[in-house]
């Protein structure tokens, strides 16, 4: 990508598909010493801890592009909740979308409109290490963005790539 975007002189952007459930986070964000501790599993935090882990990902290749003076920006956003068949397997959760849902929840078109804006949209040329949410620029938690915090889950996963 930083070759293509050298060579061609155009933007290139990466979009992280994160989501509000960051808020739900484990109280100190990403558990580095129990990162596979059954014993202290929540799935609602640790689903938190990993979108949150998308926005810091995003913030984190922010800076790392414009280290390398490269044209690459990196965004997070929330897509929104969306009516799709992931509870397909819980027929009375299920059954509860398929109705109330659709009142209250986004299509899957609605949903995918913040990623196309932030992917394609002129108006987001050169904003990177942001997160959105319907189309506009969104507040995160401070956990979101936290600079250490981002360095050290960047540290982290280089480390695990390395003992593979």
């Amino acid at each position: 990508m930083k070759k293509t975007t050298r060579e061609s002189k155009k933007e290139g952007r990466i979009v992280n598909v994160a989501s509000e459930a960051h808020r739900f986070a484990y109280s100190e964000g990403i558990r580095f010493d129990k990162i596979n501790d059954e014993s202290s599993y929540n799935n609602w935090r640790a689903y938190g801890q990993s979108k949150l882990a998308n926005i810091l990902h995003a913030n984190q290749l922010t800076k790392h592009f414009k280290e390398d003076g490269v044209n690459i920006t990196a965004n997070s956003l929330h897509p929104g909740t969306i009516v799709t068949n992931l509870f397909r397997h819980n027929n009375a959760v299920n059954g509860l979308i398929s109705v109330v849902g659709k009142l209250v929840m986004k299509n899957v078109q609605q949903g995918a409109a913040t990623t196309c804006y932030v992917a394609l949209h002129p108006q987001v040329k050169g904003v990177s290490g942001e997160y959105f949410s319907d189309s506009n620029v969104y507040k995160t938690t401070p956990h979101g963005k936290d600079d250490d915090l981002a360095k050290k889950l960047w540290d982290f996963s280089v480390n695990l790539v390395k003992q593979k």
